[in-house]
């Protein structure tokens, strides 16, 4: 653990469509997010491991108790980590890693399950917690520790140069570091990520149940390039947040003072909501947020990974297939230079969330 932060040693948080060294994922065992039988769930984490293993390489974190699972479906695609974890989401509880284009460090947060005792999804998170020294003892990596600060990995975006987005609605939440005024979030943000500007997204996804992270709504595609969830239908709740969104960008600069290009990439047309034969799943544990039959899931296509062979997008099938390939075809056309490649990801966004979500890169250097 070192003593100092990264912004005095010149480490930063790079963008995410940078090269990577690996991809970091947890493989998905708890009841409450990916039900008492979780095999379709891990089937769609080892079609991603799959994939970005194509081009660098993964390290998948995995109990003692789902070793032999794990290892019979993800075969020689990925090096395996023991260790004890609450659920999946490797973006928010692994290490936020930084380069100084010489070296990878870490960055260790808080993390209180998204709300803590305010309005957290679980009633323990210790093992989520302790994670992110874990993994940085076990690759040979330093890291800052940030641990007063509660920060998810899904709740920021990063263009390399000095810029990160996040949402109000998130980091201003109650369940966060309401102690904290917002220059002093931003002064942390600034301080652990080496970064000179925030730019704060009123909204994010309605119904998001992270309070509205940004990897939800919108991602940095290249310098001043943004892709921006959004609907031109009036009557989704999602219109308005969006709206509030691509106003605020409009009028925003980055860092080095250039105007932002905004993607529209739309959301699914047809709302993905819980059936009672999905709810009938779910096996929640005392203090858990449970899910309901008809509750509406935050699907969005903005929620892809960039990995060194391609990206990574969302799909959802069903009534939603020419939406599937609508996004698709977007993000072709914003990134001709890279290969897009959509991913069935229905059963992923059923445990809460999305391919962004359940990685975490480890810049190359």
């Amino acid at each position: 653990m070192l003593a100092t932060i990264p912004k005095q040693d010149n480490f930063y948080m790079p963008a995410e469509y940078e090269t990577h060294e690996a991809t970091c994922l947890i493989w998905p065992t708890r009841a409450g997010s990916w039900g008492k039988n979780p095999v379709k769930s891990q089937i769609a984490f080892t079609n991603v491991i799959k994939e970005i293993a194509k081009g660098e390489k993964v390290y998948l974190i995995c109990d003692e108790k789902h070793l032999e699972d794990a290892k019979k479906m993800v075969g020689n695609s990925a090096t395996i980590i023991i260790a004890e974890t609450d659920d999946s989401w490797a973006r928010d509880v692994c290490p936020t890693f930084l380069t100084n284009g010489q070296a990878v460090r870490g960055v260790n947060w808080q993390f209180n399950a998204w709300g803590g005792d305010y309005d957290g999804l679980y009633a323990s998170w210790k093992k989520d917690n302790a994670l992110a020294p874990f993994v940085c003892h076990k690759l040979g990596l330093d890291y800052y520790d940030a641990s007063h600060f509660i920060l998810e990995g899904g709740s920021i975006h990063s263009d390399g140069e000095g810029t990160i987005v996040t949402t109000e609605a998130c980091l201003l939440s109650k369940g966060r570091n309401s102690k904290l005024s917002k220059i002093e979030i931003e002064e942390n943000l600034k301080n652990y990520l080496g970064a000179q500007k925030i730019l704060w997204l009123p909204r994010g996804i309605a119904g998001d149940e992270t309070n509205e992270h940004v990897d939800n709504i919108c991602a940095f595609i290249d310098s001043a390039c943004v892709v921006l969830a959004t609907t031109d239908n009036k009557n989704d709740i999602q219109y308005e947040p969006s709206q509030e969104t691509l106003e605020y960008l409009k009028n925003a600069c980055d860092v080095l003072g250039q105007k932002i290009k905004i993607v529209p990439l739309p959301i699914p047309d047809y709302p993905i909501t819980l059936t009672k034969e999905d709810c009938d799943e779910y096996v929640f544990e005392e203090g858990e947020d449970k899910r309901e039959i008809g509750e509406r899931l935050a699907a969005s296509y903005v929620n892809f990974y960039f990995c060194n062979n391609s990206v990574l997008v969302p799909q959802f099938g069903g009534k939603n297939e020419q939406s599937d390939k609508r996004a698709l075809q977007i993000l072709s056309d914003a990134m001709p230079h890279r290969k897009i490649i959509g991913i069935d990801a229905i059963d992923i966004l059923k445990g809460g969330g999305n391919i962004h979500c359940i990685t975490q890169q480890i810049p190359g250097i």
